[in-house]
Parts: C-alpha cells; structure tokens; sequence
C-alpha cells in the first residue's frame, strides 16, 4: 500500500528549508511560494511571486497561469488552504527566471525529487522503504517505525473506504479524522497537538505507542462498521466515525481506569534534541 500524500509526504527538505509538496495528477506539485522564499530569501513572497508573473508573461511566457493550479495545502496555522503550485518542469522554467546563487543546487534536489516519485510510481513499496529510512535517521527505533507505517495503512485503508461511500472533500476527511480521534482520546488533534506543544509537526510522528495504539484502533473499528453498514454520505459517516472512535475510547478509559495514568501525554516520542534536529 503506497503513503497518503496527508501522511509522511507533504513535506520536502532542501538545505533544512521546508517546502510544501503533494501529488496531483500522478505527481509532485510544489508550493511556489515556498520556492521562491527558499531560493530568495525574502520575507514577502507573494509579492515576489505576483511581480515575477508579470515579468515573465511579459518575457513572452503566455502559459504561466495555464501552469499553475491552486491546490489545497496545510498552512502554517494547520489549515488546509488553496495554494499556488506547479509541477516540477515549470517550477524548473521559474527558478530560471530568479537570480540566486542557489538556483543549480535547488534543480538538481528537485530533479532527484521528481526522480524518486517515478521509481515509486513503478514500485510502490519504494515509499514505504524511504519512509522507514527517515524514521530511521530522526532517531526513532525498529519497533516504532513499523508501528507508525503500520498506521499509515490503516488510515490509508480507512480513507479508501471513505472515497466509497460519498467523501470527496479534502476537509470532509478532516472533519472524519477529528471525529474519531475525539472519541478516542477525547479531545481533537489541534487541541492534542497544544498538549504536546507541536506546530506544523505532524501529530502522529509524536505519538506515544499507547496513543498510537489508540489512533489505530479508532480508525481500523470505523473501517470495520464502514465496510459492514455502507453508509452514503457525510452526515452517516460522521456518526460511523463517532461510533469506531469510541470503540478506542471506551478500550481507553478501561486501561486508564486499571493503570491510574491517562494515555495522552505532554510527551513526544522523540527527546527534545532530536525534535529539534527534524525541523530545523
């Protein structure tokens, strides 16, 4: 089963600058706006990106807005918002047209990047082994990491199953996945992250084994009932969603109330050092 673009793959790392990417049609469409901030480093790049428009439509580049589509990517406020974004070839027209002394390097990263979404293309299990290999290099042991990418296939497993039966939209997925993580834990992923003071950091990356355990119990209970009572629609599977999150919540409470310690925690699953090294 490949990764979900929501998963370990949003996030591309080009001399430890962060820069926003998702599949669309097949392959990597990444945020221009990044591009521009990293290659520039400017503090305003939308007005960069709006002038360099101009300039290169003007420059006889007719098909610049042809080019572009405005995808939904996660904001630095943890919001899904509608994002500027090219593929690789005309990201490659555009880093042309922006005098930086990081231009080359810049092309030859997004090259190997466009390279690496081919192989996985032809051989899906690539993804998975590169995820592994970051898990590996950010510190986290053998067991975590094949706990995480055993996640990743259940909610992966879940979200097929949601496209079956009416979701289409990228916050109805949101919406679903809050439902059943309330449920579960009792309180929603933003408010989950707080706990853990996490930001942009995905929250399952910093999971606890229990909570991790918990997350995929709620999902893998809403896959069963989903897969059993084929509810249409939003409104259905929000209540499907409500009832497999429970399931997990109610396992909860019960350890909880055997053990004297509650499940979600302050911690992170990675110490502070290496939390540190990930996003710098």
């Amino acid at each position: 089963m490949t990764l979900s673009s929501t998963e370990l793959t949003k996030i591309a790392i080009f001399r430890n600058k962060q820069i926003r990417k998702t599949i669309h049609k097949n392959e990597w469409w990444f945020s221009i706006i990044d591009v521009i901030e990293v290659l520039t480093g400017t503090d305003r790049p939308r007005k960069y990106w709006s002038d360099l428009k101009k300039k290169l439509t003007e420059e006889g580049y007719i098909e610049v807005s042809e080019k572009i589509g405005q995808l939904k990517m996660t904001a630095p406020d943890g919001k899904l918002r509608l994002t500027d974004c090219a593929d690789t070839e005309t990201i490659f027209r555009f880093v042309q047209s922006i005098p930086s002394p990081k231009a080359e390097p810049f092309k030859r990263w997004l090259a190997k990047v466009g390279y690496e979404r081919i192989q996985e293309i032809e051989d899906p299990e690539l993804a998975q082994q590169r995820a592994r290999a970051i898990y590996k290099a950010k510190g986290y042991p053998d067991d975590w990491i094949e706990r995480r990418m055993r996640s990743i296939a259940v909610h992966e497993e879940l979200t097929d199953e949601w496209k079956k039966h009416g979701i289409d939209q990228p916050r109805e997925y949101q919406i679903l996945t809050a439902e059943i993580s309330k449920a579960a834990f009792g309180i929603v992923p933003s408010t989950h992250k707080k706990i853990k003071s996490l930001k942009r950091q995905n929250l399952r990356d910093h999971m606890t084994d229990l909570e991790l355990l918990f997350s995929m119990l709620g999902e893998a209970a809403t896959t069963e009932i989903t897969k059993t009572e084929h509810p249409q629609g939003f409104e259905k599977n929000k209540h499907v969603s409500k009832r497999g999150g429970k399931i997990a919540g109610d396992a909860r409470r019960k350890l909880e109330q055997e053990t004297g310690r509650k499940v979600v925690s302050q911690e992170n699953y990675l110490p502070q050092k290496s939390l540190k090294s990930q996003i710098s």
